[in-house]
C-alpha cells in the first residue's frame, strides 16, 4: 500500500511556536498510540506524526495495543480494525470501559458495517485505507483540540454500596475493611463493577478477564464467583453477586 504526502504547508501561529493541539499539560508533546499490524504502515505514521512534533507509540496486535492504551498516558489511539488477537472493534470497547481518549479508526475497505461497528464502540471518528496523510493529519488535530475542551474526570475508584476498589493500588475494600483477593479475583470484580446492572454471560467474563482467546472449561468462572461470594457476600452479610438463571451473573446498584 502506498501513501503520498502532498505539498502542504501548515502554518501555526509565530515561528518556533509549537502548535496548542500538540501539547498536553504540562507542555509534554501530545502523545499518539498506533495500533496496526502493517508494519510498512506503523512505520510510515509514526515517521509523519514525529515530523509533525508528536510523541508516538506503536503496538502491532490488539492485546498489546489495549494494554499500552491501559497502562501508559496517550492522548490518542489511531487503531486498525483488523488486528492478530484481539479485533480493534474489541479493543476499542474495553478503551472505553475506562477512558475517553480520542479514537480514530481504520479499515482496509469501505465498508459500512465496519465503520458502524466503530462508531458504536465508541470511535470518534474514522478513515479508510488507503488515505491521504493530510486528511489524517487534520482528523488528529480536531480531535485533539476537541479533548482539550473537554476535562475527563480521573478515575480513581469504583464503588457500589460500601464495597470500593481503589484502581491504582489494585486493592478491594468493603468498609474499612481491606479484602484478600487474588489477581483474578480482583480483576474478576473490578470487571463485573464497571458493567454494574448488566448480566454478563460466563463467556464474556471469560474473553475479558481470563483471556480473549481462552479455550477452557466456562466453570471456571462459577469457581471465582463463589470465592468472591464467600469473601464479600457471606463475609459481610450481603447480596452483591447475583446468578441469572441459564445465561451468567450481574451485579446490581
Amino acid at each position: 500500500m502506498a501513501f503520498g504526502r502532498g505539498n502542504i504547508h501548515l502554518s501555526f501561529g509565530k515561528t518556533g511556536e509549537t502548535p496548542p493541539c500538540l501539547l498536553r499539560e504540562g507542555n509534554e508533546l501530545a502523545r499518539i498510540l498506533i495500533v496496526e499490524d502493517e508494519l510498512k504502515i506503523a512505520r510510515f505514521l509514526e515517521l509523519e506524526l514525529k515530523h509533525e512534533g508528536y510523541d508516538v507509540l506503536i503496538a502491532s496486535e490488539g492485546r498489546q495495543g489495549l494494554e499500552k492504551a491501559q497502562n501508559e498516558e496517550v492522548d490518542l489511539v489511531i487503531l486498525d480494525i483488523m488486528l492478530p488477537g484481539i479485533n480493534g472493534i474489541e479493543v476499542c470497547r474495553r478503551i472505553r470501559l475506562e477512558s475517553q481518549v480520542p479514537i480514530i479508526m481504520l479499515t482496509a475497505k469501505d465498508d459500512v458495517s465496519d465503520k458502524v461497528a466503530g462508531l458504536d464502540t465508541g470511535a470518534d471518528d474514522y478513515m479508510t485505507k488507503p488515505f491521504a496523510i493530510e486528511e489524517l493529519l487534520a482528523r488528529i488535530r480536531v480531535a485533539l483540540n476537541r479533548k482539550k475542551n473537554v476535562k475527563e474526570p480521573k478515575l480513581d475508584n469504583l464503588e457500589i454500596g460500601d464495597l470500593k476498589l481503589n484502581l491504582a493500588s489494585r486493592s478491594a475494600f468493603y468498609k474499612e475493611d481491606e479484602l484478600t483477593l487474588t489477581k483474578k479475583e480482583y480483576e474478576l470484580l473490578e470487571y463485573m463493577i464497571r458493567n454494574k446492572n448488566n448480566v454478563l454471560s460466563r463467556e464474556q467474563l471469560l474473553n475479558h478477564v481470563w483471556d480473549y482467546e481462552y479455550f477452557g472449561d466456562t466453570n471456571v468462572v462459577d469457581v471465582y464467583i463463589r470465592y468472591l461470594r464467600q469473601k464479600i457476600d457471606e463475609k459481610y452479610d450481603i447480596h452483591l453477586i447475583s446468578t441469572v438463571r441459564g445465561v451468567g451473573y450481574i451485579i446490581k446498584d
